[in-house]
């Protein structure tokens, strides 16, 4: 008989899926940081941040970055401009000293956000090309037609 080996994974877990590197609040990073999937920083960062995935801003943390990334979860402390391609979530906790550009943004009562938004389309709906062509190729109707 094998024994089968089960392992917990103390990540934390969110809506959106679950957290595959977690920075603790011990630790200070400086520098340009990228990443692919997901990272949850709970300590100092200073820098620049971008990904294709998800971030999360963990209660207690201090970042002085400008992040871009697909979604960011604000429940820390940023100092910087943050561009979120399809969503940011401020928690009550979170203080954001920046712009934000985003496709959809939740501001939670409570929260500390100085700076301006500005909403974008979202980059997870590309635009269809054939249906962009179907509209540049409708015909004018002349004036003495429409009476």
């Amino acid at each position: 008989m094998t024994k089968k080996v089960i392992q917990i994974n103390k990540n934390p877990v969110y809506d959106i899926g679950m957290i595959t590197t977690v920075f603790s609040k011990d630790t200070e990073f400086n520098g340009s940081l990228s990443f692919k999937k997901s990272l949850q920083i709970n300590g100092n960062f200073e820098g620049e941040i971008t990904s294709g995935g998800f971030l999360v801003v963990g209660e207690g943390a201090v970042i002085k970055a400008n992040i871009k990334a697909k979604t960011v979860i604000l429940m820390g402390t940023v100092y910087g401009n943050i561009e979120a391609a399809l969503r940011l979530e401020i928690h009550t906790t979170g203080k954001l000293y920046g712009n934000i550009r985003t496709a959809k943004l939740q501001i939670a009562d409570g929260v500390v956000f100085e700076g301006t938004c500005e909403m974008i389309k979202s980059d997870a709906k590309k635009p269809d090309r054939e249906s962009d062509e179907k509209e540049d190729s409708i015909e004018q109707v002349p004036e003495e037609v429409l009476l």
